[in-house]
């Protein structure tokens, strides 16, 4: 029984004959999905690189601002955002959060307290204490800033090539450039001390805020 299978199957390796048509209708059915599988896996990576970038030029832009921000602006840069990712309001959100650090570095701990919080979409606003984002925040002398950023977008692929609907989420933070503090409206909601700067240089590694902004702290 084995020799004749063994037989059948060598005779049937060695056929050259064929049908096209069949052929065809296995193969290339299998070859589309193969071409659409590599679209949606290199379109969700340029997806993604697009919404960080984003990110970045959201968190850059806010960081060379010297004049108090109001809420036209963040509705003018969540238009951009949406532009750019050529998406819709109900497909993205963008939340923009000034973030305060209320301990020296001397002190051994981090206290990480909201300045003002601005979001667009379905996301809300952050407020009050920050200590459970201190793993995605960096160490920072006491009364420096920093500007999150985060974005969302919902993703759904073309083909369903192993890869299911989800969301893209970004994530950054920079530093003011030209000023110690980015406030926002009139700067009522700005809680930060603006006399009260890091006094002790060395907890920063440097220079206190105090020492290199001294206008702004007299």
């Amino acid at each position: 029984m084995a020799r004749r299978t063994g037989s059948a199957l060598r005779r049937l390796l060695s056929r050259e004959e064929g049908d096209a048509t069949v052929e065809s209708v296995i193969v290339i059915p299998a070859i589309f999905f193969l071409i659409g599988a590599v679209w949606v896996w290199h379109d969700v990576g340029r997806q993604e690189t697009l919404e960080q970038r984003i990110n970045y030029t959201i968190g850059d832009m806010i960081s060379r601002e010297t004049d108090p921000i109001d809420a036209g602006y963040i509705d003018s840069t969540y238009a951009l955002a949406l532009a750019m990712l050529d998406s819709t309001p109900e497909r993205s959100d963008v939340r923009v959060t000034v973030v305060r650090q209320t301990e020296a570095l001397s002190s051994g701990s981090q206290n990480y307290e909201t300045v003002w919080s601005e979001a667009r979409g379905a996301r809300e606003p952050l407020s009050g204490n920050l200590n459970h984002m201190s793993g995605r925040l960096p160490l920072m002398a006491r009364n420096d800033q920093v500007i999150v950023v985060e974005t969302w977008r919902d993703y759904t692929p073309a083909v369903e090539a192993g890869l299911l609907p989800y969301e893209i989420a970004s994530y950054s933070f920079t530093r003011p450039r030209f000023a110690p503090q980015i406030t926002f409206g009139t700067g009522e909601e700005q809680t930060a001390a603006p006399g009260d700067g890091d006094e002790a240089g060395d907890d920063a590694g440097g220079l206190s805020v105090c020492q290199v902004y001294w206008w702004w702290c007299d």
